[in-house]
């Protein structure tokens, strides 16, 4: 297969060596790692073998891969198969796919308390999920599911918000049998935006009050009394929690993801293909 006019590796080593002496701060060392492994991913760098044909005696050099589990040329194969060995561990019902949000306002703050807010996304979105699934009024179960958290939207831009793929229904209380959805329908997205809503803020307005946050460069003004107090009331009245849903469909060969189901017109994020008619617009491996 020849190779492509631009690579990712490309634009690292073009325009890596800048962006790092520009932002010395923001990127974690991990980060940093997987920026130099995919830069020198399948070159003379990383060392390589001469492979010759025993019949006309025709040589070329394969360059060894960086094996960086970031790296999108090398890692390939490995992320097809780890797709295979999970589908066989999805139960035969209908999954769904629930999106949850960090406001605009707060997306500068999650740069300067990753570990921090990062956190509190995971817990706000988990306890929204299980203490609304096992409420009698709405599914009475208890839910698992799993979640991936993205930090960037697809054209590149800051936008923190978690994917959770979820089983269409859970255990029963006395766990002895299984609690189906209704086709098609999960949770009310009101509610659970709601809920989270709360929780999310509740628990920001605590982190502060512990000192776990800090503020640098143009967020220093929210360490003055009341001021991060205000952004979370500013922040309260607008988009919090953007959240839609989709239904997950299995197929022999693979999984995809319908457009958005249900939503709620006031907290809302856009999920990709939901523009489309088609139940098979976005496969599964997307979310991975």
């Amino acid at each position: 297969m020849s190779r492509p006019h631009l690579e990712l590796a490309d634009v690292f080593d073009a325009l890596g060596p800048d962006f790092l002496e520009a932002d010395t701060q923001s990127l974690s060392c991990e980060q940093r790692a997987a920026l130099r492994d995919i830069v020198q991913c399948r070159s003379a760098t990383l060392g390589g073998h001469v492979e010759q044909c025993n019949q006309c005696g025709h040589q070329q050099i394969a360059y060894n891969s960086c094996r960086n589990r970031h790296c999108p040329k090398c890692q390939a194969a490995a992320r097809s198969q780890w797709m295979q060995e999970r589908a066989v561990e999805l139960l035969p019902v209908e999954y769904f796919h629930v999106v949850f949000t960090v406001p605009e306002q707060l997306g500068a703050l999650a740069l300067q308390n990753k570990r921090v807010i990062y956190g509190l996304l995971f817990k706000a979105a988990s306890q929204t999920l299980l203490e609304i699934a096992a409420d009698h009024k709405h599914l009475g179960a208890l839910i698992g599911f799993l979640a991936v958290l993205h930090t960037w939207g697809q054209a590149l831009q800051l936008h923190p918000h978690l994917h959770c793929v979820i089983p269409g229904g859970g255990l029963s209380v006395d766990h002895l049998r299984w609690v189906s959805c209704r086709e098609g329908f999960f949770l009310p997205v009101k509610v659970l935006s709601r809920l989270f809503r709360g929780k999310f803020l509740a628990y920001l307005s605590d982190a502060n009050k512990q000192g776990r946050l800090v503020f640098h460069g143009r967020l220093e003004h929210l360490s003055k009394s009341g001021q991060f107090a205000s952004l979370l009331h500013e922040v309260s009245k607008g988009r919090v929690g953007g959240l839609c849903q989709a239904a997950i469909w299995r197929t022999r060969t693979s999984f995809k993801i319908s457009g958005a189901l249900y939503t709620s017109s006031s907290y809302i994020q856009p999920t990709v293909g939901r523009t489309r008619k088609r139940t098979s617009d976005l496969q599964m491996e997307r979310l991975c």
